[in-house]
């Protein structure tokens, strides 16, 4: 195997693959990037056995075919650093050599025979295309209740993707709260539901933003896999085999207050408080004035206090409550929209945060029940 290569260019192709490298796995050639070389076009694949990735390089000129998994750690470092913009790499018998003007680098690569064979998407079911900005959007919102780490049940850790006709949702949820965001799509298959792990479909973020708004991404589904389709390159993910509760027998809950404020406005005072609350309880206080204004009240014993006001659309009932301060936000956080529209059911039923005018997202969050002598204090300070 040997190739020109043009650094600027094949880099992007390069670090697309890299990301999907294992560099905790104790299989040598998870870390690396297998490149296969025939007459016409250079192919990266990478995977950590949850996901895969598929590329055709840019900015390679072939010189003779081939086949050889390239160190990321070493290689990827020296492509990185080359001190000239061309340079060649040259494989033979498991023995690389990168020559880059007057200086000579050599490495070892991993035997081929030991890379796993990855997945192909020519038998998949075709499940929708969607363009690139806006699946970004409903996957950023709709995974912002889920949880990495988490593995059991595996729901906790993993995000639904669910067609329902014209209709693609993405919904996650702890417990604790959960995230729906949805679209509206012009290409779509038959009703389809598939589970995949946060990890992968972070990744999947992190490739997205690389990529036009409008460019269409085409996604499609076997029994075990979702593949992503975005041009020269094709991303993988292991789908989840668990049931993922019934969510929409909880998304129209009744309010008895609503609030509509600037989004930005409501983050940076929250940010405010948690500077306090963060190392203690992650504890807010929300006091919603009708016809008033909105007080953010953290405490935290023998550190201090921090109490934020705001101007804010307050239409029904008084009403006192408190929150999580991280995943308040987190919600606000995920949306995209200049404001935020928000509805309460009382002091202990659940917040709904919603994009104002539409229907197309959701993050509902259970309060922190407030116990009598806190009750009692908040009263005190108002009076």
């Amino acid at each position: 195997m040997r190739l020109q290569v043009s650094k600027p260019d094949f880099m992007k192709s390069w670090q697309t693959a890299e990301r999907v490298t294992s560099t905790k796995s104790t299989i040598s050639s998870l870390s690396g990037i297998l490149c296969r070389v025939d007459d016409t076009s250079v192919i990266l694949e990478a995977t950590d056995l949850k996901t895969s990735i598929k590329c055709i390089a840019t900015g390679v000129n072939i010189e003779e075919s081939g086949e050889a998994i390239l160190p990321v750690k070493i290689v990827g470092e020296l492509f990185k650093k080359a001190p000239t913009e061309t340079f060649t790499v040259s494989v033979k018998e498991g023995k690389g050599i990168i020559f880059a003007g007057r200086n000579t680098y050599r490495f070892s690569t991993y035997p081929v025979e030991e890379f796993p064979h990855l997945p192909s998407a020519d038998n998949a079911q075709f499940f929708c295309t969607a363009k690139a900005e806006k699946l970004s959007q409903i996957l950023s919102e709709g995974t912002v209740a889920s949880t990495l780490g988490e593995e059991f049940p595996k729901y906790l850790g993993a995000a639904l993707l669910e067609l329902k006709e014209s209709e693609l949702r993405v919904v996650s949820t702890d417990g604790r709260r959960l995230s729906l965001s949805k679209a509206l799509l012009d290409d779509y298959g038959e009703t389809e539901k598939m589970l995949l792990p946060l990890a992968g479909l972070k990744e999947l973020l992190r490739q997205l933003s690389s990529l036009e708004a409008d460019k269409p991404v085409r996604i499609l589904h076997d029994n075990t896999l979702a593949y992503f389709q975005m041009g020269d390159v094709e991303f993988s993910i292991r789908k989840i085999e668990s049931s993922f509760p019934n969510y929409e027998k909880i998304l129209n809950p009744q309010s008895t207050t609503t609030l509509t404020v600037s989004r930005n406005a409501l983050t940076e005072a929250l940010e405010r408080v948690d500077v306090v609350v963060k190392d203690h309880s992650r504890m807010v206080i929300l006091k919603l004035s009708p016809n008033g204004d909105l007080r953010m009240i953290g405490r935290a014993p023998e550190i201090g206090e921090a109490e934020e006001i705001l101007d804010a659309q307050i239409d029904g009932e008084p009403l006192l409550i408190a929150f999580n301060v991280s995943y308040l936000l987190d919600g606000l956080k995920a949306l995209h929209s200049e404001n935020v529209y928000v509805t309460f059911n009382g002091p202990e039923g659940q917040m709904s945060m919603l994009r104002p005018g539409g229907n197309d997202f959701l993050y509902m969050l259970m309060p922190i029940k407030l116990n009598e002598s806190e009750l009692a204090y908040e009263r005190n300070e108002e009076e």
